[in-house]
């Protein structure tokens, strides 16, 4: 792969507060008795599963799915091992070391993870959110999207999942930008989510197109929103978390893994149905992990702009891929094979609902 490659579709960086990693090694085999129902009645493969994701609104699934017990209830007496991270990488690398089976992360990741493995390492196995991406600008520096030129917009990384798309969208409008340096029509300023807000306050950026919650923060902070980024999509869908599994746990705990699919499928409908209390849920496990919670005028806008959803939206993954591309950040990665839906299929069958497609994309 190019030299760029490692830098390429890095983080998700955007979906990060906390540490790099964060094990939890508690005993989580007791079903929440308010998530309602019964555990799985037949033994599994294994006793313990190791989950991964970022404390993070765009990780919804994963946060309210372990508060209310719907991954539990489905695993019965197989014990959960949590850990968290916030950066793709990071998770990527504990998943090939073997310290995580199954992980919430984002598109880019999880594309570098497979391609710079020779598509041996992972498998995307279903979807988990789409949306909670926008361009906020300062109001009294840009007013319209042509007044983005010649200003200075940060991103969470290069090659992540923002920068790309920002890259895109400025490719689109005729303007041009040198990838590596961000200098060019638009200086693209790569700035860690963290901190964002405080470079915006003092300046030293314009505007920034970035996930939520950092987008709602910015705004908290006088900026405006200029775009949401749904609306460049078809259906305004676009995928910004999946779930993956290792190859080598997938082949080994099928039945394991077919359980943590029924609880995030089981799980993304009862936020679709409880969305205020499921709102609260996703905050107090921010609270937990991160020692911080939002404020109310964060998470209610960020909340609302994040849709929570079991297909993977493989296109969507496909055309992320060739904007990198297109934006000189990768040459054209090999990513046939690189969905396994089988299981996901069985489990919305299951519950009357359709199939979801892989694009062209799936297992081979």
């Amino acid at each position: 792969m190019a030299a760029a490659l490692p830098l390429l579709l890095g983080a998700l960086a955007a979906c990060g507060y906390g540490s790099d990693k964060k094990s939890d090694d508690s005993d989580t085999s007791a079903p929440a008795a308010a998530a309602g129902g019964s555990a799985t009645a037949s033994k599994l493969s294994t006793d313990e599963v190791k989950i991964g994701y970022f404390p993070n609104l765009t990780h919804a699934t994963a946060l309210v799915g372990l508060k209310e017990g719907f991954f539990q209830q489905e695993l019965g007496s197989t014990k959960i091992k949590e850990a968290t991270f916030n950066a793709g990488p990071a998770e990527i690398e504990a998943l090939n070391a073997g310290s995580i089976d199954i992980g919430w992360i984002g598109p880019s990741p999880a594309i570098n993870g497979y391609t710079k493995s020779g598509g041996s390492n992972l498998k995307i196995i279903a979807g988990s959110a789409s949306g909670g991406v926008k361009l906020v600008v300062n109001p009294a520096k840009i007013k319209t999207l042509a007044d983005v030129k010649g200003k200075k917009i940060a991103t969470p990384q290069l090659g992540n999942t923002q920068d790309v798309a920002l890259l895109n969208w400025i490719k689109s409008q005729g303007w041009k930008v040198d990838a590596q340096s961000g200098k060019g029509d638009v200086s693209v300023v790569r700035t860690d989510n963290k901190i964002t807000p405080d470079a915006y306050k003092n300046g030293s950026i314009d505007g920034a197109w970035v996930p939520e919650p950092t987008a709602s923060k910015l705004v908290k902070e006088g900026a405006k929103v200029l775009l949401d980024e749904s609306t460049l999509w078809p259906n305004k869908q676009f995928v910004i978390t999946n779930v993956i599994v290792s190859q080598k746990f997938l082949s080994a705990h099928p039945d394991v893994v077919e359980a943590v699919l029924r609880g995030s499928v089981k799980t993304n409908a009862w936020i679709k149905a409880n969305s205020d209390k499921a709102k609260a849920d996703a905050n107090a496990q921010l609270e937990r992990l991160t020692q911080k919670a939002l404020p109310a005028d964060v998470l209610d806008p960020a909340w609302q702009s994040i849709q929570v959803l079991d297909d993977p939206l493989a296109a969507t993954a496909k055309s992320e891929a060739d904007h990198a591309v297109s934006a000189g950040l990768l040459k054209s990665p090999k990513l046939d094979g690189i969905y396994d839906l089988t299981l996901l299929n069985k489990v919305l069958k299951a519950q009357g609902q359709p199939a979801v497609d892989a694009a062209g994309l799936g297992a081979q």
